[in-house]
């Protein structure tokens, strides 16, 4: 039978650590990168401070690319909007050899309903 989207998240969260927003907090403030892997508008409404931006639909090509995401001294913090996305990109980091990335579990909402800090875009001046 097939797979459906929610069977393979799934499968990606039991084979990857999730973090809470408040672990993330401590993980990014001790010198992990943080990866968001959701849509450009997304990323645009507001994000993690900081954070990198690298569409899920991207990630396996621009990977190499980024030195950041691939000093292995360093902790990744990938999320998105609830963690399904990001659960399959920590799979695919996994895959690509970077074994220190870590999901934010219930992802960029959880983080910003914990009151965490966002980098909310600048508000338009028509004046």
């Amino acid at each position: 039978m097939p797979k459906t989207s929610h069977d393979l998240v799934v499968e990606a969260k039991q084979a990857i650590r999730e973090v809470s927003p408040e672990d993330a907090r401590r993980l990014i403030q001790g010198g992990a990168v943080v990866l968001d892997v959701r849509e450009p508008e997304e990323f645009a409404a507001g994000h993690l401070p900081g954070a990198l931006h690298i569409p899920r639909g991207m990630l396996e090509f621009r990977l190499a690319g980024i030195p950041e995401l691939n000093d292995p001294r360093r902790t990744i913090v990938v999320y998105c909007k609830t963690s399904g996305r990001a659960a399959l990109a920590t799979v695919v980091l996994q895959r690509m050899g970077v074994s220190h990335a870590v999901s934010l579990a219930g992802g960029f909402d959880a983080w910003a309903a914990s009151g965490l800090p966002v980098d909310l875009p600048a508000p338009i001046d028509f004046e």
